[in-house]
This record gives structure tokens, sequence and C-alpha cells, in this order.
């Protein structure tokens, strides 16, 4: 119990407001309206993707910033050559990429590729922007260098596949993290199913089907950022990341580091902690939407806690509101991309989406236009519209078995000859906070640097702030899964009190 007590006293958990939560969705993907950078105009002659060289750094800045960066076609067309000549280039020994104005890059520009869709004379541009949007990705994530990708504003959809699998992810104060694609009747895309199946517990799973927001610190506290820095301090750290004369991915990483920002004692942290967290993976851990929802329903109504009865009462409302269809393929892509490479999962994705652009369901366009056209804030008019007239088998025979590059019904993604090897990619997660399975190795015995079988909190907390070398958040991350997942073991032998992972 003592040691319980000291570990509750040394955790801070300030939560997200719910205008936090919520910010920024509705300016998914076609929002009409953003500022402009003060190092950029936003001059109409300007191409929608601009180049800059500073020493040894090549940076592409996104720059629509009116479409809040939306991808388009001839965006994506200018960004693979010029991203390729860098990657083999000798000169470009680090790649950044950054937005001008309130987002890094809000989506990509699905109203456009629904309108061609609708019609079979046009329906092959539809499929080949999908084609050449997680081509692009996968490029990104198998740069043979350094990349560092700045999300200092909204991040969403296919601006969170050019960022996600970057080495180096810095998130800001302003940064607005979600895949929201179940709102429009389509399923996250750009590599989510390999992305959202790695990260703690079912949080990935979680954000794939409702669609809901992360912001700020929560976005690196969960993984999906490498690093979080103030919006002020990127200028600087950029300039000193240009000066570096040998920009070794170690030698980055403390760079960022050294412009780390420490969180401020009324700071707002993740939400998703605590008993909620615990709600959450339980929730989210089966594998039909039918169980999720079952269970969501049964912790809306009897768990203990209030703030978690109307978090997951909240959650049942959210996932009302979203296509069912969408739902079940969201789900079943994310639990078959655990068991995937990236290029494996990517390809999966284009398979579902040469669906979805087929018209094998109509949600794909209703949701389209409800959300970003006509912005109608009702439930849009689902077909089928409820989740238990949505066949599992049906899902699974149409979008994962009836379009696939084998049959020649779906176009087959063939990244650049030398990036050939697609299960070598450098980890995402090596310069993030350490992951929950990566705790548990530790306090299991498991870990290559463990040392013993038995391990005291201090001494968990120690071995961390070695392995990253004194890292922002560690410490609090620790602290707070083994507030959930660990047991206190009394050795009076020993004096000393023991950490047994619970389940």
């Amino acid at each position: 119990m003592y040691a319980r007590n000291v570990l509750l006293r040394r955790m801070s958990r300030p939560t997200t407001t719910a205008a936090q939560r919520t910010a920024a969705i509705g300016r998914h993907l076609m929002s009409t309206s953003a500022s402009s950078s003060t190092s950029h105009k936003d001059a109409p002659d300007e191409a929608p993707v601009l180049f800059e060289s500073n020493g040894a750094v090549r940076t592409y800045v996104l720059n629509r910033p009116k479409k809040l960066n939306a991808l388009n076609e001839p965006m994506l067309n200018l960004l693979r050559p010029q991203i390729e000549e860098w990657s083999q280039g000798k000169l470009a020994k680090v790649i950044v990429g950054r937005g001008i104005g309130r987002a890094f890059c809000a989506g990509g520009d699905v109203e456009s590729v629904v309108r061609y869709a609708s019609s079979p004379e046009t329906r092959p541009k539809a499929i080949d922007f999908f084609h050449r949007e997680f081509e692009m990705d996968y490029i990104l994530a198998a740069v043979p260098k350094p990349y560092v990708c700045v999300m200092d504003g909204i991040t969403m959809g296919g601006g969170v596949g050019l960022a996600v699998n970057a080495q180096f992810r810095i998130a800001t104060e302003k940064t607005v993290f979600a895949m929201p694609e179940t709102k429009i009747g389509y399923s996250p895309d750009v590599g989510a199913s390999y992305f959202l199946s790695r990260v703690d517990g079912e949080i990935g799973t979680y954000l794939g089907l409702t669609g809901a927001t992360i912001t700020g610190r929560a976005v690196f506290e969960h993984g999906f950022a490498t690093h979080f820095v103030e919006s002020r301090r990127i200028p600087a750290l950029l300039e000193h990341l240009a000066a570096l004369e040998n920009p070794t991915y170690q030698r980055i990483n403390e760079l960022i580091e050294e412009a780390r920002s420490e969180r401020e004692p009324d700071e707002p942290s993740t939400a998703i902690i605590g008993a909620k967290r615990e709600a959450l993976d339980s929730a989210f851990s089966h594998n039909t939407v039918e169980k999720i929802v079952a269970t969501l329903t049964e912790i809306a109504t009897s768990h203990k806690d209030e703030e978690v009865r109307q978090w997951a009462q909240n959650t049942l409302e959210e996932l009302d509101k979203r296509s069912p269809t969408s739902l079940k393929v969201a789900l079943a892509a994310i639990r078959r991309g655990k068991q995937m490479n990236l290029l494996d999962a990517l390809q999966m994705e284009m398979n579902i989406a040469t669906a979805f652009c087929n018209g094998v369901t109509p949600d794909f366009k209703t949701g389209v236009f409800a959300v970003l056209v006509d912005k109608i804030k009702d439930r849009p008019n689902w077909s089928p519209s409820r989740l238990e007239d949505v066949e599992d088998s049906e899902i699974l025979q149409t979008f994962f078995s009836e379009y696939t590059p084998e049959k020649g019904t779906a176009p087959k993604l063939t990244p650049p000859p030398y990036l050939t090897n697609a299960n070598k990619l450098i980890d995402p997660m090596q310069y993030a906070l350490p992951t929950e399975a990566e705790i548990r190795s530790m306090v299991d015995g498991s870990h290559k640097a463990s040392g013993a079988t038995e391990i005291t909190l201090d001494e968990l907390l120690a071995k961390f702030d070695s392995l990253r070398k004194g890292k922002s958040g560690v410490r609090e991350k620790i602290l707070e899964v083994v507030q959930r997942k660990c047991a206190f073991e009394d050795d009076r032998h020993m004096d000393k009190q023991w950490l047994k992972w619970k389940h």
C-alpha cells in the first residue's frame, strides 16, 4: 500500500478539455480557411508544394493553407520525384516535412476522389489517387536517411500517412491528430491498419473506429509523435538541424530533445489514462463491432466511476453516428494489419480503397457529400443503417477478397527498386517514449537490458532513464503504466517491493 501511495503522489494527471478533444474535426480534409505562415506568403503563383535546401537539410513545405494543405494530385506529383531524388542523392543528408498555416496536412482531397469515383469513365482517376498517395506514404517511411516531420497544426488522414512512420515526429501544442474516415463512410487508410494496430493497448482501435482527436502533448504521450516541442521553438530547431556537420540519427534525436518542452503544471495531458484507459482497452479488444458496443453499453450502465460511465456513453453516441459498414471494415483492417509489414498493410488498404471507389457501398459518397459538401449536422443516411444489417462475412468477401492485384481488380503498389526490402524499415518507435510492451518486458525480465527477473519501481525508472538517455516524458509514462498494470509484492527479507505485471 505504501508503494502504491508513493506512486499516486508521483503522478500528475490533468485531463484535456472537451473543446480540445473535439476541435478541428469539422475542418478535416476540405476546410476553406487558415492563416498564412510568417515564413511564406500564400502567393497565387506559388506551387502547392515548396522545396527548400539549407545545408544538408532538404525540406518539403505543403503550401495550400486555405485548404489546410489537403493533399491533391498536383501535390503528389510534385512530392514523389523530389523525395526520390533526395533519397538517392549524396548532398541531402536529412529530409524535413512541414506545412504552411494552421495545418501540417488535414487529409486528402476526397471530395474530388468521390466525384471521380461516381462515374465509370473517371473512376480510374479516383483509384489512381489512392495508388499515388499510398506509394508516397511508403517511400517516406522507407527513405534511407533521417526523416523529420513537423506536425505543427492539424494532422489528419492523409497528413498522418506522410508523418506517422517518420523516424522523428514532432508534435507541438497546436497539433490536432485524428483518423476520422469512418465519419465520411470510408475506412482509415495511409497505413492506418499498420500503425493503429501497434500503439499501446487498444488506443489505435478506438481512434480508428470513433475518429476521435488527440491534441498537443497527448500525441507524443501515445507514441504518434517521438518528441514534443513548443511551436515557437520550431524555426530555431530547424536552423540548428541544418547547421549539424554530421547529422546522424542519434545526433538529430539529441538535438530535438534539447529543444523539448517540459509539461507545465496546468498543461493538459492525455485524458486516456487510469480507469478510462482500462475501460477503453476492455471494450475495444473485441474482434466484432457488436461486442465492442455491448461492452461499452455495460460500462456505461454499471461502471463504478461516473466519469468512465460518461466516457462510455459518449463513445457509444459517436459510434452510432458512424457508417456501420465503415466500422466493420476499419476493425477488420486493423486486426489484419497487426500481422503485416507496412507495404502489405498499404496494399490491403489499396484493395479496400478500390472497393469503395467501385461503389460496393454507397456510404463513401453519402458521407463525403453530407459532411464535407452539405455540412449537415445530423447522422448521414447510411445504407445499411444498422450494425446488425451488415454481415461480417460479406465485409470480408467484398473488401478483403474481391479486389486484389492477383485477381486483376486492384492496382499493385510498386515502390522504387531501391526500397524493395519491406521488412527492414527503421522502427518508428525507436526514438519515442517506451511502449507498454517494452515496459512489460523490463518488469517480467524478458528485456535484453533487464538483467534480472525481478525489479523495483525505482530500478525500472532508472533503467529507462538510462536507455532513453534522460528523455522527457519517460518517467511519467512509466508511472502511468505501472499504476494500471503492475502490483507490488513485498520481500521482507530483501526489504524491497518487487513489481509484478498483473495481466
